[in-house]
């Protein structure tokens, strides 16, 4: 809805408002029971008075005291616009109108404080109606801010997610193109196990959340991946301990972690390597330490590629987990740590 149409709809609201009022204190001030021409014209001239209340404390009051919570100064100036209005009332029904319509003899039904009552029913309920229809609006604003946050937030988080896969894919068509140039015999069992893999990344990871229990399956899957390819010439062990049958977690969390492990550690070094890889779930609870020994990275993996999945896990993390979770990374002189803490509920 445009302002336009905002405004036009605010002013019948408005003209709405004062035709009922109109009409409920005509049939209200008519003395004889039936309705006369004097009876409209009290009627009309008694709301001048609440008009000019009424306004007063919507357009100027509320805005300008209220609303910055000056909250002495406009009760003070609240009681001086319900007197003001109310001496006016009486002001112009007994001195003016005699004046206007000479015709007529006008005198005011009421006394000051029964006046005075008229407008603090009208100044009241309408700053009720002001209030009350900020307050949604605000309540309004809040929402459509929330939503426009979550949306920002499972945008990013698409995008992050979407950096995993062909940032994996590229380290691991890097591990096939080394078997393949020593025409190992392991590489068919490799594409497969990375066929699998792959397969979970784009058809089962589309959700926020997944099982455990299958996020699990792809860390052993990717683990003896890694073994294979390494012939045993390195340590490479996995512990899972707990029953992961009842949680869900957030895709692809501790895989950039492990593959961090391998590119850093194994892949890297020319000596005596180790991965070591302990999971365990309790309580509500998982704990994934991972630790491997440094070496020198090869040039193919070095450049703009590095640490691209690690820093894209910790953005998920935040994101998803926000104070439900702690991670600590150790990158110490001969091995690298990373310890990750999350609640799973």
């Amino acid at each position: 809805m445009n302002v336009k149409n905002k405004y036009i709809i605010r002013i019948a609201q408005h003209l709405a408002f004062w035709a009922l009022s109109y009409y409920i204190l005509l049939n209200l001030f008519s003395l004889t029971g039936r309705i006369v021409k004097i009876d409209f014209i009290y009627t009309a001239v008694f709301h001048v008075s609440l008009i000019v209340g009424v306004y007063l404390n919507l357009l100027i009051l509320i805005p300008l005291l209220l609303s910055k919570k000056k909250y002495v100064l406009f009760s003070i100036l609240f009681i001086i616009d319900i007197l003001f209005s109310t001496g006016l009332n009486i002001f112009i029904l007994d001195k003016l109108m005699g004046v206007v319509f000479p015709g007529y003899y006008f005198i005011s039904y009421y006394d000051f404080f029964d006046i005075m009552k008229f407008q603090v029913v009208y100044i009241l309920f309408t700053s009720l109606l002001k209030l009350s229809k900020d307050w949604f609006s605000l309540m309004e604003s809040r929402n459509k801010l929330m939503l426009l946050q979550k949306e920002k937030i499972n945008t990013e988080l698409k995008a992050l997610k979407a950096q995993i896969n062909p940032h994996f894919l590229f380290n691991s068509l890097n591990n096939i193109y080394s078997l393949s140039l020593k025409q190992s015999t392991l590489t068919p069992e490799i594409i497969l196990k990375l066929s699998s893999i792959m397969r979970y990344m784009l058809y089962e990871t589309t959700e926020q959340f997944v099982l455990l229990n299958k996020e699990l399956n792809i860390i052993s899957d990717y683990v003896e991946l890694q073994r294979i390819r390494s012939d045993g010439k390195a340590k490479i062990e996995l512990l899972i301990k707990g029953d992961a049958s009842d949680y869900k977690i957030a895709p692809l969390l501790f895989i950039p972690f492990i593959e961090n492990a391998f590119k850093h550690g194994i892949k890297a070094s020319l000596g005596e390597s180790f991965v070591k890889i302990n999971i365990e779930i309790s309580e509500d609870k998982i704990s994934f330490l991972s630790e491997n020994n440094k070496g020198e990275i090869d040039e193919t993996e070095a450049g703009d590629y590095k640490g691209i999945g690690l820093e894209n896990v910790k953005k998920r993390l935040e994101l998803i987990y926000k104070d439900n979770y702690s991670l600590d990374v150790y990158d110490k002189y001969e091995n690298f740590i990373v310890k990750l803490d999350l609640n799973l509920k």
